[in-house]
């Protein structure tokens, strides 16, 4: 598949809303299959997107010093956007490991952070691949397996990992 044709299946953030997942009694997750080999190729277009840097500070002498000299003249903080995103990604990908155990296939627990995470890990990927002056140009295979799971993250049903009872 192309990465046109897997960025054109992706909902529109502007009227895509999460479910609402609060249940007081216990963890929500969806169970989903994965493989060691989906695994890697996660691991694989993560590396590759967290080396780019959207902000262009890197390349730019200019632009760091000038947010250099910001954050200490107005104390305003310097960060990439993509930070907390590639955290939550960083996070995901260890706990999918961990649930694998280094098997072949395994079934995962995604939680509903990781249904978000999932989501907007596509999202920015588009957007740096769609933005003229990102040059990110990612693995398809890679992105089409990104895309499959979080297909199979939204259609699973989820369930209670720690139920709790009325008793405890």
């Amino acid at each position: 598949m192309d990465l046109t044709d897997v960025f054109e299946e992706l909902p529109d953030p502007s009227a895509y809303s999460f479910p609402d997942y609060a249940i007081p009694q216990g963890d929500p997750v969806m169970p989903v299959a994965v493989t060691d080999d989906e695994l890697h190729a996660l691991l694989a277009l993560y590396e590759t997107f967290a080396d780019v840097d959207p902000t262009g500070m890197d390349s730019n002498p200019f632009l760091a010093n000038t947010t250099e000299f910001l954050q200490q003249t107005f104390g305003t903080p310097s960060y990439r956007p993509d930070e907390q995103l590639n955290d939550d990604v960083a996070t995901m990908l260890n706990d999918f490991s961990e649930d694998l155990g280094g098997d072949d296939m395994g079934v995962v627990d995604a939680t509903p952070k990781h249904h978000q995470t999932l989501y907007f890990f596509l999202i920015s990927a588009k957007g740096y691949h769609m933005a003229p002056h990102i040059q990110f140009d990612p693995d398809p295979t890679a992105v089409e397996t990104l895309y499959r799971i979080y297909q199979r993250v939204t259609e699973q049903d989820y369930y209670l990992k720690r139920p709790s009872t009325v008793l405890e």
